[in-house]
C-alpha cells in the first residue's frame, strides 16, 4: 500500500489548509485512515482518523472543534481540514491506513505510513 500525503506549506495563524492522502481505492477502501503528526523534538501525536464508510470520526483533543477528517472512497483519497490553526499545529503530518475496518487514535493499529507532509503556521 502506497500512500501519498499532499496540502502542507506556510500559513499565518489563524489561516486554513486542507490535506489530502491518496492510496489505491482498491487496497484502503474498506479500511480505516488516520492523520498523525510530529512536531520538532516531539513524540508523534494522534490528530484524527475516520472509518471506513466515514461514518465514525475520532479527533485529537487539541485538534478538536477545529479540524475535520473526511473520505472520498471512490478516489482513494482521505482528507484533514484545518482550520483556525496557530503555531502549535507545527508539524510535519502522517497519513496512515489500518488493516481493521474502524477508527483508532493509537499508531500501533496502523500498518502503512505515507511519507508526511509539513505544515508550518506562524504567528
Amino acid at each position: 500500500v502506497q500512500l501519498q500525503a499532499s496540502g502542507g506549506g506556510s500559513v499565518q495563524a489563524g489561516d486554513s489548509l486542507r490535506l489530502s492522502c491518496t492510496s489505491s481505492k482498491r487496497t484502503t477502501s474498506n479500511n480505516g485512515m488516520g492523520w498523525f503528526r510530529q512536531a520538532p523534538g516531539k513524540e508523534r501525536e494522534f490528530v484524527a482518523a475516520i472509518s471506513w464508510n466515514g461514518v465514525s470520526t475520532l479527533y485529537g483533543d487539541s485538534v478538536k472543534g477545529r479540524f475535520t477528517i473526511s473520505r472520498d472512497i471512490t478516489k482513494g483519497t482521505v482528507y484533514l481540514q484545518m482550520n483556525s490553526l496557530n503555531v502549535e499545529d507545527t508539524a510535519v503530518y502522517y497519513c496512515a491506513v489500518r488493516r481493521g475496518s474502524g477508527s483508532s487514535r493509537y499508531s500501533y493499529d496502523y500498518n502503512y505510513w505515507g511519507q508526511g507532509t509539513l505544515v508550518t503556521v506562524s504567528s
